[in-house]
């Protein structure tokens, strides 16, 4: 049963979790695999129940990290879900795994059997306070402790290239800011 990934956003009854059973899929994604394109429509949300996805923008040769998703993580392009506008970076995976997918049809189907299912939106609340944290004028230290405080797991689990550029700092200033850390 997959209806458990519920109580990561909110309280709901048996039958809605069976609800939520039916509309839920399971789908295998392969290492590398890309779960959203450039270019297109975000219409599906994902719990990343099993393995490592990143959102990421394709620049020549340089791949500029956007945000890094571990497991039990809601995972969506915020922006495109929510204007219905063509998605700006891509949804991959970097090792592999299993997600559970909503789509966006699937969620309106949810609401109109309960209101309950509103509480959906709360998967929302991570891509939106990773937007407001990272359009603020932090220090390159002050996003490194952000992510030490909030998600320390992004640290061990991806590649620190990955991380530098995810915080949009050099891999060589993400060496000095950990040597800070720790003298600390």
């Amino acid at each position: 049963m997959h209806f458990e990934v519920l109580n990561t956003v909110g309280n709901f009854q048996n039958w809605e979790k069976d609800l939520f059973e039916k509309e839920i899929k399971l789908r295998h994604v392969a290492k590398h695999e890309t779960l959203l394109r450039k270019g297109d429509i975000a219409t599906s949300v994902f719990f990343n129940w099993k393995g490592l996805l990143f959102q990421h923008c394709q620049k020549e040769e340089n791949t500029s990290i956007i945000d890094l998703h571990l497991e039990n993580e809601w995972v969506l392009n915020h922006k495109s879900f929510v204007t219905r506008q063509p998605a700006d970076v891509n949804l991959s995976s970097l090792t592999g795994g299993i997600v559970l997918e909503l789509t966006i049809d699937s969620i309106h189907t949810l609401i109109g059997h309960s209101l309950s299912f509103l509480q959906l939106n709360k998967m929302m609340d991570n891509a939106v306070s990773r937007i407001i944290f990272f359009d603020q004028a932090a220090t390159p230290l002050e996003k490194y402790l952000h992510i030490l405080n909030t998600k320390p797991k992004l640290i061990q689990a991806f590649p620190l290239k990955m991380i530098a550029s995810y915080l949009k700092i050099t891999p060589e200033t993400l060496s000095r800011v950990r040597e800070k850390v720790v003298r600390q």
